[in-house]
């Protein structure tokens, strides 16, 4: 009999973890590296041939798997299932509501809005068609081709609809399956363990790790990705702030400090490390956003968050439906939306994982209404303000619309000098000024520090199958390998190709996604788990008790 146990390694250089996926996981990652950094060219057009097919060819697939993800979230967060605990009838949550919504926020979106906040809004507030393709068909079919407040809104709407409720139903899946059968069924916390009611025992071999190394390999390289590009940023802020020069070398010192800090933080724990680091970026956070409300147009802000807040909500229900043929705004949905949905689900089991990871003992419906709400309405906020005040200085420029200098950074894909350019133009106080931006860098490097270290915690939990606590040995390696990664790759040019390869990946997930959401809903309604069955018997649905597991 095949127990979680006995796939683990009792001794050796494994010990504490799965051996051959362990094996198979770094060899994985090694091959990948070698092969888009020896020839990146080459590895990009294979990248980029199969991300281009998936963006002209599967983009009513793409589209309908987010529609089924939010339609099955709210059928859940309303059904007669939202009583359930995730773990046994007596658990309680372990994190207090704050360090919870901190620590979701944090691994979901923390990093990503700061570095779109205002870059994307103003893309789709543009009208100049840099690329070839609208900036924003959404605005031009209902009539707003000039930059004016109501092509403004449009904007708004759009950037809501790539960070709002359609991609964290993704999260909210994943994470509400690996939480339910990992706590409640006590079955590995990994993502193999969603598959049960599908495949049953079949998750312990060759399926389960096929399953839990395409984890993995998102993990990875999303959080390579992710830090690689993102320390252009960062770099450019040393570059405002101290006339350092943003080039290779202070990317790469950028890299190695980060991921020795995340590193330190992910071999503290959850409880520790990533739970202080989160909570101190939402108080950072909530600084830099004061100085964008209070020392901008705090009016005008407030009334256009309630107003795009309001079109958002009136209008993502359609949107989520809208394919389109028009070959100029096929080219800018496949560009932007299907991209954002392509790394949405590609970061769904890290994301998902990490939040079941620190959701045990709440409720089915308050882990949905958290989840799905909470981090949405903060980011919405985010987004609204940051987005909203380079929008307002766009508008009020004193040589006409669109002169202020923002749009010509983005226009030049600029998106590092876009947020340092705005906050340039806050107040008129330059001082102070420095100082949020500052602030901003830290903020970049302490958001990418909570991401780095969450994905080396979810990393080692499912090469471990599933134990909350692996080996600390093995979170240094990890940690240290995603900082490793990236530096490779930002030294051979390759990072582009693979954030490519990343979200062509994206399409077996979403296959994995689809089948954990038929097996949630299966065993919920075969077996809502209110009643253990005895020791040595299955439930229902099939899943063994803990009693049987851990024999």
């Amino acid at each position: 009999m095949t127990t979680q146990r006995s796939l683990v390694a009792q001794a050796g250089i494994f010990k504490g973890l799965h051996g051959g996926m362990g094996l198979a996981s770094k060899g994985m990652v090694i091959a990948f590296v070698v092969f888009t950094a020896l020839n990146v060219e080459f590895a990009n057009s294979i990248y980029s041939a199969v991300r281009g097919w998936i963006e002209s060819a599967l983009n009513w697939y793409y589209v309908s798997v987010l529609l089924i993800s939010l339609f099955v979230c709210v059928y859940l967060m309303f059904s007669r299932f939202g009583k359930i605990r995730l773990g046994s009838d007596d658990s309680r949550p372990e994190f207090s509501n704050f360090s919870w919504f901190a620590m979701l926020f944090s691994a979901g979106v923390g990093i990503g809005i700061l570095f779109f906040g205002i870059a994307e809004p103003m893309f789709y507030f543009d009208n100049s068609e840099p690329w070839g393709y609208p900036n924003n068909p959404f605005a031009d079919i209902a009539g707003f081709t000039q930059m004016s407040e109501q092509r403004a809104v449009a904007a708004m709407r759009v950037t809501y609809f790539h960070w709002g409720f359609h991609a964290w139903s993704l999260y909210v899946i994943v994470g509400l399956c690996l939480a339910y059968f990992g706590f409640r069924k006590k079955l590995p916390l990994t993502l193999r363990s969603a598959l049960h009611p599908v495949i049953g025992d079949r998750i312990y071999g060759p399926v389960g790790h096929a399953v839990d190394l395409l984890a993995v390999f998102g993990t990875v390289f999303g959080v390579a990705t992710s830090l690689g590009l993102g320390v252009s940023q960062m770099a450019a802020g040393l570059n405002y702030l101290f006339g350092i020069d943003p080039g290779i070398v202070t990317k790469i010192v950028l890299i190695a400090v980060i991921s020795a800090v995340a590193t330190l933080s992910a071999v503290s724990g959850v409880g520790k490390g990533i739970r202080i680091i989160s909570e101190w970026n939402i108080w950072l956070s909530i600084a830099l956003l004061a100085f964008f409300l209070f020392g901008g147009p705090f009016k005008w802000l407030m009334g256009f968050f309630v107003t795009t807040a309001g079109d958002y909500l009136w209008n993502f229900i359609p949107m989520g439906f809208q394919t389109f043929n028009d070959q100029g705004a096929a080219a800018w949905q496949g560009g932007w939306t299907i991209f954002y949905w392509g790394w949405w689900i590609s970061w769904a089991p890290f994301v998902g994982m990490f939040i079941a990871r620190i959701s045990r003992g709440r409720t089915i419906r308050e882990f949905m209404l958290g989840v799905m709400f909470v981090p949405t309405t903060i980011a919405f906020f985010w987004l609204c303000i940051f987005g909203g005040s380079a929008i307002y200085l766009e508008l009020n420029a004193q040589g006409g619309v669109g002169t202020a200098g923002i749009a010509d950074l983005v226009r030049n894909w600029d998106l590092p000098g876009a947020l340092y350019g705005t906050i340039d133009k806050v107040t008129a106080v330059s001082w102070l000024n420095w100082i949020m931006a500052a602030l901003a860098t830290i903020l970049l490097a302490t958001w990418f520090i909570t991401s780095s270290d969450s994905g080396t915690l979810v990393i080692t939990t499912m090469l471990s199958m599933g134990d909350d606590h692996p080996p600390q040995h093995f979170r240094i390696v990890w940690g240290l390998g995603e900082g490793l990664v990236a530096a490779i790759l930002l030294l051979a040019g390759g990072l582009l190709a693979l954030q490519t390869a990343s979200i062509a990946a994206a399409l077996p997930v979403s296959v994995v996604l689809l089948l954990m959401t038929y097996g949630i809903l299966k065993s919920l309604h075969e077996d809502p788990s209110e009643v253990k069955a005895p020791s040595g018997e299955r439930a229902a649905d099939g899943t063994r008790m803990a009693q049987e597991l851990h024999a």
